[in-house]
Protein backbone atom coordinates (compact mmCIF):
# COMPACT_ATOMS: atom_id res chain seq x y z
CA UNK A 1 0.00 0.00 0.00
CA UNK A 2 1.55 3.34 -1.00
CA UNK A 3 2.22 6.13 1.50
CA UNK A 4 -0.35 8.91 1.33
CA UNK A 5 -1.17 12.08 3.22
CA UNK A 6 -4.19 11.83 5.52
CA UNK A 7 -6.97 14.36 5.15
CA UNK A 8 -7.32 17.18 7.64
CA UNK A 9 -10.61 15.73 8.95
CA UNK A 10 -9.01 12.31 9.54
CA UNK A 11 -6.03 13.88 11.29
CA UNK A 12 -8.35 15.82 13.59
CA UNK A 13 -10.33 12.70 14.44
CA UNK A 14 -7.14 10.79 15.27
CA UNK A 15 -6.07 13.64 17.53
CA UNK A 16 -9.54 13.65 19.07
CA UNK A 17 -9.15 9.98 19.90
CA UNK A 18 -6.14 10.87 22.04
CA UNK A 19 -7.71 13.85 23.80
CA UNK A 20 -11.44 13.08 23.89
CA UNK A 21 -12.00 9.66 25.41
CA UNK A 22 -15.41 10.39 26.95
CA UNK A 23 -17.57 13.38 27.97
CA UNK A 24 -15.50 13.87 31.13
CA UNK A 25 -12.45 14.48 28.90
CA UNK A 26 -14.27 17.35 27.19
CA UNK A 27 -15.30 18.89 30.51
CA UNK A 28 -11.74 18.62 31.80
CA UNK A 29 -10.27 20.44 28.79
CA UNK A 30 -12.90 23.19 28.81
CA UNK A 31 -12.70 23.84 32.56
CA UNK A 32 -8.90 23.93 32.41
CA UNK A 33 -9.14 26.51 29.61
CA UNK A 34 -11.46 28.57 31.80
CA UNK A 35 -9.04 28.42 34.73
CA UNK A 36 -6.13 29.41 32.51
CA UNK A 37 -8.23 32.38 31.34
CA UNK A 38 -8.40 33.65 34.93
CA UNK A 39 -12.01 32.71 35.66
CA UNK A 40 -13.36 33.25 39.17
CA UNK A 41 -16.71 31.56 38.48
CA UNK A 42 -17.30 28.46 36.33
CA UNK A 43 -20.62 26.76 35.54
CA UNK A 44 -20.77 23.25 34.09
CA UNK A 45 -24.00 21.70 32.78
CA UNK A 46 -24.50 18.31 31.10
CA UNK A 47 -27.30 16.23 29.64
CA UNK A 48 -27.17 12.50 28.99
CA UNK A 49 -23.97 12.29 31.02
CA UNK A 50 -22.43 14.74 28.53
CA UNK A 51 -23.24 12.59 25.53
CA UNK A 52 -26.06 14.87 24.33
CA UNK A 53 -25.00 18.23 25.72
CA UNK A 54 -22.14 19.92 27.58
CA UNK A 55 -21.95 23.61 28.47
CA UNK A 56 -19.15 25.43 30.30
CA UNK A 57 -19.52 29.11 31.15
CA UNK A 58 -16.79 31.22 32.76
CA UNK A 59 -16.14 34.85 33.60
CA UNK A 60 -12.53 34.79 32.42
CA UNK A 61 -10.72 37.11 30.02
CA UNK A 62 -12.48 35.86 26.90
CA UNK A 63 -11.05 36.00 23.35
CA UNK A 64 -10.88 38.53 20.59
CA UNK A 65 -12.31 37.76 17.17
CA UNK A 66 -8.88 36.87 15.80
CA UNK A 67 -8.06 34.65 18.79
CA UNK A 68 -11.37 32.84 18.42
CA UNK A 69 -10.67 32.03 14.80
CA UNK A 70 -7.26 30.56 15.68
CA UNK A 71 -8.47 28.73 18.78
CA UNK A 72 -10.08 25.93 16.74
CA UNK A 73 -7.00 25.39 14.57
CA UNK A 74 -4.63 22.55 15.43
CA UNK A 75 -1.41 23.44 17.26
CA UNK A 76 -2.64 26.95 18.08
CA UNK A 77 -2.41 27.91 21.75
CA UNK A 78 -2.30 30.87 24.10
CA UNK A 79 -0.63 28.84 26.82
CA UNK A 80 3.01 29.30 25.73
CA UNK A 81 4.83 32.63 25.72
CA UNK A 82 7.60 31.17 23.54
CA UNK A 83 8.67 27.79 22.15
CA UNK A 84 10.04 26.52 25.49
CA UNK A 85 8.11 23.30 26.14
CA UNK A 86 9.91 22.83 29.46
CA UNK A 87 8.33 25.88 31.07
CA UNK A 88 4.65 24.91 31.16
CA UNK A 89 2.91 27.16 33.67
CA UNK A 90 -0.68 26.50 32.58
CA UNK A 91 -3.05 23.56 32.75
CA UNK A 92 -3.14 23.04 28.98
CA UNK A 93 -0.81 23.86 26.14
CA UNK A 94 -1.08 21.31 23.32
CA UNK A 95 -3.49 23.41 21.27
CA UNK A 96 -5.47 20.34 20.25
CA UNK A 97 -8.43 20.34 22.65
CA UNK A 98 -10.87 22.64 20.83
CA UNK A 99 -10.20 21.37 17.27
CA UNK A 100 -10.37 17.78 18.54
CA UNK A 101 -13.68 18.44 20.27
CA UNK A 102 -15.03 20.17 17.19
CA UNK A 103 -14.01 17.20 15.06
CA UNK A 104 -16.29 14.76 16.88
CA UNK A 105 -19.27 16.92 17.87
CA UNK A 106 -21.24 20.10 17.25
CA UNK A 107 -19.20 22.82 18.98
CA UNK A 108 -20.26 26.42 19.56
CA UNK A 109 -18.00 28.99 21.23
CA UNK A 110 -19.29 32.40 22.29
CA UNK A 111 -16.75 34.78 23.82
CA UNK A 112 -16.10 38.41 24.52
CA UNK A 113 -12.84 40.14 25.36
CA UNK A 114 -12.93 43.43 27.22
CA UNK A 115 -11.29 45.17 24.26
CA UNK A 116 -14.11 44.13 21.90
CA UNK A 117 -17.37 46.11 21.48
CA UNK A 118 -19.42 42.90 21.52
CA UNK A 119 -19.10 39.12 21.67
CA UNK A 120 -18.30 36.74 18.82
CA UNK A 121 -19.59 33.26 18.07
CA UNK A 122 -17.98 30.42 16.14
CA UNK A 123 -19.44 27.00 15.32
CA UNK A 124 -17.61 23.83 14.31
CA UNK A 125 -19.46 20.67 13.24
CA UNK A 126 -17.52 17.51 12.45
CA UNK A 127 -14.37 19.57 11.92
CA UNK A 128 -16.02 22.05 9.53
CA UNK A 129 -15.92 25.68 10.65
CA UNK A 130 -18.73 28.12 10.09
CA UNK A 131 -18.08 31.84 9.60
CA UNK A 132 -17.64 33.90 12.76
CA UNK A 133 -20.59 36.11 13.58
CA UNK A 134 -21.45 38.73 16.22
CA UNK A 135 -23.21 37.49 19.37
CA UNK A 136 -24.53 38.68 22.70
CA UNK A 137 -22.50 37.96 25.87
CA UNK A 138 -21.58 40.24 28.73
CA UNK A 139 -18.06 38.92 29.27
CA UNK A 140 -16.07 35.70 29.48
CA UNK A 141 -16.69 32.58 27.40
CA UNK A 142 -19.50 30.11 26.85
CA UNK A 143 -18.69 26.79 25.17
CA UNK A 144 -21.46 24.38 24.17
CA UNK A 145 -21.06 20.91 22.71
CA UNK A 146 -23.95 18.85 21.36
CA UNK A 147 -24.09 15.29 20.06
CA UNK A 148 -20.64 14.16 21.14
CA UNK A 149 -19.16 11.55 18.76
CA UNK A 150 -21.91 12.06 16.17
CA UNK A 151 -19.12 12.30 13.59
CA UNK A 152 -17.52 9.08 14.87
CA UNK A 153 -20.51 6.93 15.87
CA UNK A 154 -18.31 3.89 16.53
CA UNK A 155 -16.97 5.68 19.60
CA UNK A 156 -20.46 5.83 21.12
CA UNK A 157 -20.43 2.07 21.61
CA UNK A 158 -17.57 2.42 24.08
CA UNK A 159 -19.38 4.91 26.32
CA UNK A 160 -21.02 3.61 29.47
CA UNK A 161 -24.44 4.48 30.89
CA UNK A 162 -25.47 8.10 31.24
CA UNK A 163 -25.22 7.82 35.02
CA UNK A 164 -21.68 6.45 34.86
CA UNK A 165 -20.54 9.13 32.42
CA UNK A 166 -22.18 11.82 34.59
CA UNK A 167 -20.29 10.51 37.61
CA UNK A 168 -17.02 10.73 35.65
CA UNK A 169 -17.84 14.36 34.82
CA UNK A 170 -18.56 15.03 38.47
CA UNK A 171 -15.22 13.53 39.51
CA UNK A 172 -13.35 15.73 37.02
CA UNK A 173 -15.07 18.89 38.29
CA UNK A 174 -14.49 17.86 41.91
CA UNK A 175 -10.76 17.46 41.35
CA UNK A 176 -10.41 20.79 39.56
CA UNK A 177 -12.50 22.49 42.25
CA UNK A 178 -10.11 21.12 44.89
CA UNK A 179 -7.14 22.61 43.08
CA UNK A 180 -8.68 26.10 42.92
CA UNK A 181 -10.57 26.90 46.14
CA UNK A 182 -10.60 30.60 45.16
CA UNK A 183 -12.85 29.81 42.16
CA UNK A 184 -16.59 29.21 42.52
CA UNK A 185 -17.93 26.12 40.71
CA UNK A 186 -21.49 25.12 39.83
CA UNK A 187 -22.32 21.69 38.43
CA UNK A 188 -25.76 20.84 37.06
CA UNK A 189 -27.15 17.83 35.23
CA UNK A 190 -30.38 16.14 34.37
CA UNK A 191 -29.83 13.44 37.00
CA UNK A 192 -28.99 15.62 40.01
CA UNK A 193 -29.76 18.87 41.76
CA UNK A 194 -27.31 21.71 41.12
CA UNK A 195 -24.19 21.62 43.27
CA UNK A 196 -22.35 24.85 44.05
CA UNK A 197 -18.98 25.22 45.73
CA UNK A 198 -18.55 28.85 46.75
CA UNK A 199 -15.17 30.52 46.47
CA UNK A 200 -13.14 30.06 49.66
CA UNK A 201 -10.72 32.30 51.47
CA UNK A 202 -7.02 32.06 50.59
CA UNK A 203 -4.64 29.93 52.61
CA UNK A 204 -4.96 26.62 54.43
CA UNK A 205 -8.33 27.40 56.12
CA UNK A 206 -9.94 28.15 52.78
CA UNK A 207 -8.39 25.08 51.22
CA UNK A 208 -9.70 22.88 54.02
CA UNK A 209 -13.14 24.46 53.70
CA UNK A 210 -13.26 23.59 49.99
CA UNK A 211 -12.06 20.03 50.69
CA UNK A 212 -14.73 19.65 53.38
CA UNK A 213 -17.40 20.85 50.95
CA UNK A 214 -16.35 18.14 48.49
CA UNK A 215 -15.13 15.28 50.69
CA UNK A 216 -17.52 15.84 53.58
CA UNK A 217 -17.38 17.05 57.16
CA UNK A 218 -15.79 13.81 58.38
CA UNK A 219 -12.67 14.57 56.35
CA UNK A 220 -12.41 18.02 57.92
CA UNK A 221 -12.74 16.55 61.42
CA UNK A 222 -10.02 13.96 60.76
CA UNK A 223 -7.69 16.01 58.54
CA UNK A 224 -4.07 16.71 59.42
CA UNK A 225 -2.37 19.66 57.75
CA UNK A 226 0.67 18.83 55.60
CA UNK A 227 3.23 21.51 54.79
CA UNK A 228 6.87 20.90 53.91
CA UNK A 229 9.42 22.17 51.43
CA UNK A 230 12.91 21.40 50.22
CA UNK A 231 15.10 22.34 47.25
CA UNK A 232 12.46 24.43 45.55
CA UNK A 233 9.66 21.90 46.03
CA UNK A 234 6.65 22.53 48.28
CA UNK A 235 4.03 20.04 49.46
CA UNK A 236 0.83 21.38 51.02
CA UNK A 237 -2.59 19.98 51.73
CA UNK A 238 -4.35 17.69 54.15
CA UNK A 239 -4.23 13.98 54.97
CA UNK A 240 -6.74 12.03 57.02
CA UNK A 241 -5.84 10.23 60.22
CA UNK A 242 -5.10 6.51 59.75
CA UNK A 243 -8.41 5.63 61.41
CA UNK A 244 -10.29 7.37 58.58
CA UNK A 245 -9.70 5.22 55.51
CA UNK A 246 -11.36 3.71 52.45
CA UNK A 247 -11.37 0.31 50.82
CA UNK A 248 -9.94 1.75 47.57
CA UNK A 249 -7.64 4.52 46.36
CA UNK A 250 -10.43 6.75 45.03
CA UNK A 251 -10.03 9.03 48.04
CA UNK A 252 -6.50 10.03 47.05
CA UNK A 253 -6.36 13.40 45.28
CA UNK A 254 -2.92 14.47 44.08
CA UNK A 255 -2.01 17.67 42.27
CA UNK A 256 1.22 18.84 40.64
CA UNK A 257 1.42 22.57 39.91
CA UNK A 258 -2.37 22.70 40.14
CA UNK A 259 -2.88 19.80 37.74
CA UNK A 260 -4.80 16.70 38.95
CA UNK A 261 -2.63 13.61 38.36
CA UNK A 262 -2.53 9.87 39.06
CA UNK A 263 1.21 9.32 39.32
CA UNK A 264 2.83 6.01 40.29
CA UNK A 265 5.65 7.70 42.21
CA UNK A 266 3.21 9.68 44.34
CA UNK A 267 0.84 6.75 44.93
CA UNK A 268 3.79 4.56 45.96
CA UNK A 269 5.01 7.23 48.35
CA UNK A 270 1.56 7.38 49.95
CA UNK A 271 1.59 3.64 50.56
CA UNK A 272 5.03 3.89 52.10
CA UNK A 273 4.09 6.79 54.38
CA UNK A 274 1.02 4.95 55.73
CA UNK A 275 2.62 1.50 55.85
CA UNK A 276 3.14 1.92 59.61
CA UNK A 277 -0.55 2.47 60.20
CA UNK A 278 -2.81 0.68 57.74
CA UNK A 279 -3.49 -2.91 56.73
CA UNK A 280 -3.06 -3.68 53.05
CA UNK A 281 -6.78 -3.65 52.30
CA UNK A 282 -7.29 -0.09 53.55
CA UNK A 283 -6.18 3.12 51.87
CA UNK A 284 -5.68 6.67 53.17
CA UNK A 285 -7.74 9.70 52.17
CA UNK A 286 -5.54 12.64 51.16
CA UNK A 287 -5.58 15.84 49.13
CA UNK A 288 -1.99 16.96 48.50
CA UNK A 289 -0.69 19.77 46.31
CA UNK A 290 2.89 19.71 45.02
CA UNK A 291 4.43 22.88 43.65
CA UNK A 292 7.70 22.71 41.74
CA UNK A 293 9.61 24.57 39.07
CA UNK A 294 7.90 23.56 35.79
CA UNK A 295 11.31 22.70 34.36
CA UNK A 296 11.67 19.94 36.97
CA UNK A 297 8.54 18.07 35.95
CA UNK A 298 7.43 16.84 32.51
CA UNK A 299 3.66 17.15 32.05
CA UNK A 300 3.80 16.10 28.38
CA UNK A 301 3.82 12.36 29.14
CA UNK A 302 0.15 11.59 28.51
CA UNK A 303 -2.26 13.20 26.00
CA UNK A 304 -4.81 13.75 28.76
CA UNK A 305 -2.05 15.16 31.01
CA UNK A 306 -3.00 12.82 33.88
CA UNK A 307 0.54 11.51 34.33
CA UNK A 308 3.77 13.39 34.96
CA UNK A 309 7.45 12.56 35.08
CA UNK A 310 9.68 14.11 37.74
CA UNK A 311 13.31 14.88 37.06
CA UNK A 312 14.18 13.98 40.67
CA UNK A 313 11.63 11.35 41.68
CA UNK A 314 13.67 10.45 44.76
CA UNK A 315 13.31 13.98 46.14
CA UNK A 316 9.56 13.92 45.57
CA UNK A 317 9.17 10.57 47.29
CA UNK A 318 11.36 11.40 50.30
CA UNK A 319 9.70 14.78 50.87
CA UNK A 320 6.21 13.32 50.58
CA UNK A 321 6.91 10.37 52.87
CA UNK A 322 8.77 12.52 55.39
CA UNK A 323 6.11 15.22 55.58
CA UNK A 324 3.29 12.69 55.98
CA UNK A 325 5.10 10.72 58.69
CA UNK A 326 5.97 13.90 60.57
CA UNK A 327 2.38 15.12 60.49
CA UNK A 328 0.87 11.75 61.41
CA UNK A 329 3.37 11.35 64.23
CA UNK A 330 2.51 14.83 65.49
CA UNK A 331 -1.21 14.00 65.54
CA UNK A 332 -0.82 10.32 66.41
CA UNK A 333 -2.54 10.62 69.80
CA UNK A 334 -5.55 12.35 68.33
CA UNK A 335 -8.52 10.04 68.21
CA UNK A 336 -10.43 9.98 64.96
CA UNK A 337 -13.86 11.48 65.41
CA UNK A 338 -15.30 8.62 63.41
CA UNK A 339 -14.81 6.37 66.43
CA UNK A 340 -16.84 8.52 68.77
CA UNK A 341 -19.39 9.40 66.09
CA UNK A 342 -19.95 5.77 65.20
CA UNK A 343 -20.33 4.89 68.87
CA UNK A 344 -22.98 7.55 69.42
CA UNK A 345 -24.74 6.58 66.18
CA UNK A 346 -24.96 2.98 67.37
CA UNK A 347 -27.15 4.08 70.26
CA UNK A 348 -29.59 6.05 68.13
CA UNK A 349 -32.87 4.19 67.68
CA UNK A 350 -34.06 3.09 64.27
CA UNK A 351 -36.75 5.56 63.25
CA UNK A 352 -39.37 3.01 62.26
CA UNK A 353 -38.58 0.27 64.76
CA UNK A 354 -40.99 -0.50 67.59
CA UNK A 355 -41.01 -3.07 70.35
CA UNK A 356 -44.06 -5.00 71.45
CA UNK A 357 -43.25 -4.98 75.19
CA UNK A 358 -45.95 -7.59 75.87
CA UNK A 359 -43.72 -10.25 74.33
CA UNK A 360 -40.94 -12.12 76.08
CA UNK A 361 -37.71 -10.12 76.27
CA UNK A 362 -35.81 -13.06 74.88
CA UNK A 363 -37.92 -13.06 71.69
CA UNK A 364 -39.22 -9.56 70.99
CA UNK A 365 -41.59 -8.94 68.12
CA UNK A 366 -40.36 -6.11 65.90
CA UNK A 367 -42.66 -4.10 63.66
CA UNK A 368 -40.94 -2.23 60.83
CA UNK A 369 -37.20 -2.31 60.23
CA UNK A 370 -34.60 -4.34 62.06
CA UNK A 371 -34.30 -3.25 65.67
CA UNK A 372 -31.66 -0.63 66.44
CA UNK A 373 -28.86 -0.94 68.98
CA UNK A 374 -30.69 1.35 71.38
CA UNK A 375 -33.74 -0.90 71.49
CA UNK A 376 -31.62 -4.02 71.83
CA UNK A 377 -29.81 -2.43 74.77
CA UNK A 378 -33.11 -2.17 76.63
CA UNK A 379 -33.12 -5.97 76.97
CA UNK A 380 -30.43 -5.55 79.63
CA UNK A 381 -33.14 -4.29 81.97
CA UNK A 382 -35.19 -7.48 81.55
CA UNK A 383 -34.79 -10.61 83.62
CA UNK A 384 -32.42 -13.04 81.91
CA UNK A 385 -28.94 -14.46 81.85
CA UNK A 386 -26.08 -11.99 81.12
CA UNK A 387 -24.46 -12.35 77.73
CA UNK A 388 -20.91 -11.89 79.09
CA UNK A 389 -19.00 -11.14 82.26
CA UNK A 390 -19.48 -7.40 82.57
CA UNK A 391 -17.86 -7.04 86.00
CA UNK A 392 -15.49 -4.10 86.17
CA UNK A 393 -12.46 -3.36 88.29
CA UNK A 394 -13.48 -0.04 89.78
CA UNK A 395 -10.77 2.53 90.45
CA UNK A 396 -11.14 5.85 92.24
CA UNK A 397 -10.15 8.70 89.89
CA UNK A 398 -6.96 10.60 90.54
CA UNK A 399 -8.02 14.29 90.32
CA UNK A 400 -4.67 15.44 88.95
CA UNK A 401 -5.02 13.02 86.03
CA UNK A 402 -8.43 14.21 84.84
CA UNK A 403 -6.84 17.01 82.83
CA UNK A 404 -4.48 14.66 81.00
CA UNK A 405 -5.40 13.93 77.35
CA UNK A 406 -6.45 10.34 78.13
CA UNK A 407 -7.67 11.07 81.64
CA UNK A 408 -7.62 8.88 84.75
CA UNK A 409 -8.31 5.14 84.64
CA UNK A 410 -11.62 4.26 86.28
CA UNK A 411 -12.29 0.65 85.34
CA UNK A 412 -11.32 -2.36 83.31
CA UNK A 413 -14.26 -4.04 81.56
CA UNK A 414 -14.25 -7.63 80.31
CA UNK A 415 -10.53 -7.68 81.11
CA UNK A 416 -10.00 -6.10 77.68
CA UNK A 417 -11.07 -2.45 77.76
CA UNK A 418 -9.88 0.36 80.00
CA UNK A 419 -12.41 3.10 80.79
CA UNK A 420 -10.84 6.44 81.68
CA UNK A 421 -12.49 9.68 82.77
CA UNK A 422 -11.42 13.05 81.41
CA UNK A 423 -12.56 16.49 82.54
CA UNK A 424 -15.15 16.69 79.72
CA UNK A 425 -15.87 13.08 78.75
CA UNK A 426 -14.61 9.54 78.83
CA UNK A 427 -12.12 7.42 76.90
CA UNK A 428 -12.37 3.69 76.14
CA UNK A 429 -9.01 2.03 75.39
CA UNK A 430 -8.40 -1.35 73.78
CA UNK A 431 -5.52 -2.51 75.97
CA UNK A 432 -4.11 -5.00 73.45
CA UNK A 433 -4.22 -2.61 70.48
CA UNK A 434 -2.69 0.21 72.54
CA UNK A 435 0.13 -1.88 73.99
CA UNK A 436 0.84 -3.35 70.56
CA UNK A 437 1.58 0.14 69.20
CA UNK A 438 3.72 1.00 72.23
CA UNK A 439 5.86 -2.14 71.85
CA UNK A 440 6.18 -1.48 68.13
CA UNK A 441 7.45 2.07 68.67
CA UNK A 442 9.89 0.88 71.36
CA UNK A 443 11.25 -1.71 68.98
CA UNK A 444 11.76 0.82 66.20
CA UNK A 445 13.53 3.20 68.57
CA UNK A 446 15.77 0.42 69.83
CA UNK A 447 16.78 -0.46 66.26
CA UNK A 448 17.64 3.18 65.53
CA UNK A 449 19.77 3.44 68.68
CA UNK A 450 21.72 0.25 69.28
CA UNK A 451 19.61 -2.72 68.30
CA UNK A 452 17.06 -4.80 70.16
CA UNK A 453 18.33 -6.48 73.31
CA UNK A 454 18.00 -10.28 73.28
CA UNK A 455 17.29 -12.90 75.90
CA UNK A 456 18.72 -16.41 75.57
CA UNK A 457 16.27 -19.25 75.95
CA UNK A 458 17.40 -21.92 78.39
CA UNK A 459 15.97 -24.55 76.07
CA UNK A 460 15.78 -23.62 72.37
CA UNK A 461 12.25 -23.63 71.00
CA UNK A 462 11.83 -26.03 68.07
CA UNK A 463 9.21 -24.83 65.60
CA UNK A 464 8.06 -27.20 62.88
CA UNK A 465 7.13 -25.55 59.60
CA UNK A 466 6.74 -26.23 55.93
CA UNK A 467 10.12 -26.53 54.16
CA UNK A 468 9.37 -23.46 52.05
CA UNK A 469 8.61 -21.43 55.19
CA UNK A 470 11.85 -22.63 56.79
CA UNK A 471 13.80 -21.50 53.74
CA UNK A 472 12.18 -18.06 53.84
CA UNK A 473 13.02 -17.61 57.52
CA UNK A 474 16.63 -18.68 57.09
CA UNK A 475 17.03 -16.39 54.08
CA UNK A 476 15.92 -13.46 56.24
CA UNK A 477 17.81 -14.58 59.35
CA UNK A 478 20.07 -11.51 59.33
CA UNK A 479 17.07 -9.17 59.20
CA UNK A 480 15.37 -11.04 62.03
CA UNK A 481 18.55 -10.86 64.11
CA UNK A 482 18.33 -7.06 64.04
CA UNK A 483 15.11 -7.46 66.00
CA UNK A 484 16.55 -9.84 68.55
CA UNK A 485 15.23 -13.08 67.03
CA UNK A 486 18.01 -15.64 66.55
CA UNK A 487 17.07 -18.85 64.79
CA UNK A 488 18.85 -21.58 62.84
CA UNK A 489 17.97 -24.63 60.80
CA UNK A 490 16.90 -27.75 62.68
CA UNK A 491 16.43 -30.38 60.04
CA UNK A 492 14.54 -29.99 56.75
CA UNK A 493 11.21 -28.90 58.24
CA UNK A 494 11.97 -27.02 61.46
CA UNK A 495 13.90 -24.11 62.96
CA UNK A 496 15.43 -23.75 66.40
CA UNK A 497 14.80 -20.40 68.10
CA UNK A 498 17.66 -19.66 70.50
CA UNK A 499 17.11 -15.99 71.40
CA UNK A 500 14.09 -13.68 71.44
CA UNK A 501 13.68 -9.90 71.95
CA UNK A 502 13.87 -9.23 75.67
CA UNK A 503 11.31 -6.41 75.54
CA UNK A 504 8.62 -8.92 74.51
CA UNK A 505 8.99 -10.95 77.72
CA UNK A 506 7.29 -14.32 77.71
CA UNK A 507 5.73 -14.90 74.31
CA UNK A 508 4.29 -17.64 72.17
CA UNK A 509 7.44 -18.32 70.13
CA UNK A 510 5.77 -20.89 67.90
CA UNK A 511 2.91 -18.56 67.01
CA UNK A 512 5.21 -15.60 66.33
CA UNK A 513 7.60 -17.55 64.09
CA UNK A 514 4.68 -19.11 62.22
CA UNK A 515 3.13 -15.68 61.61
CA UNK A 516 6.45 -14.28 60.41
CA UNK A 517 6.80 -17.11 57.91
CA UNK A 518 3.30 -16.50 56.59
CA UNK A 519 3.94 -12.78 56.16
CA UNK A 520 7.21 -13.43 54.34
CA UNK A 521 5.38 -15.63 51.86
CA UNK A 522 3.38 -12.56 50.79
CA UNK A 523 6.35 -10.22 50.44
CA UNK A 524 7.27 -8.92 47.03
CA UNK A 525 10.99 -9.35 46.35
CA UNK A 526 11.05 -5.70 45.33
CA UNK A 527 9.75 -4.63 48.74
CA UNK A 528 12.34 -2.28 50.31
CA UNK A 529 14.31 -3.54 53.30
CA UNK A 530 12.80 -0.84 55.52
CA UNK A 531 9.27 -2.00 54.71
CA UNK A 532 10.22 -5.63 55.38
CA UNK A 533 11.69 -4.74 58.76
CA UNK A 534 8.57 -2.80 59.67
CA UNK A 535 6.48 -5.88 58.92
CA UNK A 536 8.74 -7.95 61.16
CA UNK A 537 8.56 -5.51 64.05
CA UNK A 538 4.79 -5.16 63.73
CA UNK A 539 4.33 -8.93 63.91
CA UNK A 540 6.63 -9.22 66.92
CA UNK A 541 4.90 -6.34 68.68
CA UNK A 542 1.54 -8.04 68.24
CA UNK A 543 2.81 -11.17 70.01
CA UNK A 544 4.61 -9.23 72.73
CA UNK A 545 1.80 -6.95 73.81
CA UNK A 546 -0.69 -7.20 76.64
CA UNK A 547 -3.33 -9.65 75.51
CA UNK A 548 -7.05 -9.19 75.84
CA UNK A 549 -8.32 -11.06 78.89
CA UNK A 550 -5.52 -10.03 81.21
CA UNK A 551 -6.64 -8.26 84.37
CA UNK A 552 -4.67 -5.06 84.96
CA UNK A 553 -4.00 -3.27 88.22
CA UNK A 554 -5.02 0.41 88.54
CA UNK A 555 -1.41 1.56 88.38
CA UNK A 556 -0.84 -0.55 85.25
CA UNK A 557 -3.82 1.00 83.52
CA UNK A 558 -2.70 4.54 84.31
CA UNK A 559 0.85 3.72 83.28
CA UNK A 560 -0.46 2.51 79.92
CA UNK A 561 -2.43 5.73 79.45
CA UNK A 562 0.57 7.89 80.30
CA UNK A 563 2.83 5.99 77.91
CA UNK A 564 0.24 6.36 75.14
CA UNK A 565 0.28 10.13 75.69
CA UNK A 566 4.07 10.16 75.32
CA UNK A 567 4.28 7.85 72.30
CA UNK A 568 3.86 9.03 68.70
CA UNK A 569 1.21 7.31 66.57
CA UNK A 570 -0.50 5.82 69.63
CA UNK A 571 -3.95 6.60 68.25
CA UNK A 572 -4.00 3.42 66.19
CA UNK A 573 -2.43 -0.04 66.34
CA UNK A 574 -0.10 -1.55 63.75
CA UNK A 575 -3.08 -2.90 61.80
CA UNK A 576 -4.81 0.46 61.43
CA UNK A 577 -7.45 -0.10 64.11
CA UNK A 578 -8.10 2.69 66.64
CA UNK A 579 -6.54 2.13 70.04
CA UNK A 580 -9.11 4.27 71.84
CA UNK A 581 -12.42 6.04 71.34
CA UNK A 582 -13.20 9.34 73.02
CA UNK A 583 -16.77 10.37 73.88
CA UNK A 584 -17.42 13.96 74.89
CA UNK A 585 -19.77 14.58 77.77
CA UNK A 586 -21.95 16.79 75.57
CA UNK A 587 -22.49 13.90 73.14
CA UNK A 588 -23.41 11.54 75.97
CA UNK A 589 -25.85 14.08 77.40
CA UNK A 590 -27.52 14.47 74.02
CA UNK A 591 -27.77 10.70 73.82
CA UNK A 592 -29.85 10.65 77.00
CA UNK A 593 -31.86 13.72 76.03
CA UNK A 594 -30.29 15.93 78.69
CA UNK A 595 -29.45 18.60 76.10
Amino acid sequence: MPVRQLSEATVNRIAAGEVVERPASVVKELVENALDAGATRIEVATDGGGRRFIRVIDDGDGMTCRDLELAVERHATSKLDDEDLLAIRTLGFRGEALPSIGAVGRLTITTRHKSEPHAWELSVEGGVKAPIKPAALDHGTRVELRDLFYATPARLKFLKTDRTEAEAVRDVVRRLAMSRPNVAFTLTGEDRAPVTWAAALPGAPGQLARLADILGGEFRANAVEIRAGREGMMIEGFAALPTFTRANTLGQYLFVNGRPVRDKVLLGALRGAYSDYLPRDRHPVVALFITQDPREVDVNVHPAKTEVRFRDAGLVRSLLVGSLKEALGREGRRAATTGGTATIAAFRPASSSRWDWRQSPAQPVIRGNVVGFAEAAQAAFQVGEPMADARANMVEPAPELLDRPLGAARAQIHETYIVAQTRDGLVVVDQHAAHERLVYERMKNAIDRSGVARQILLIPEIVELDEADVERLLTRADELARYGLILEAFGPGAVAVRETPSMLGEIDVRGMVSDLAQHMAEWDEALPLERRLLHVSATMACHGSVRAGRRLKPEEMNALLREMEATPNSGQCNHGRPTYVELKLADIERLFGRK
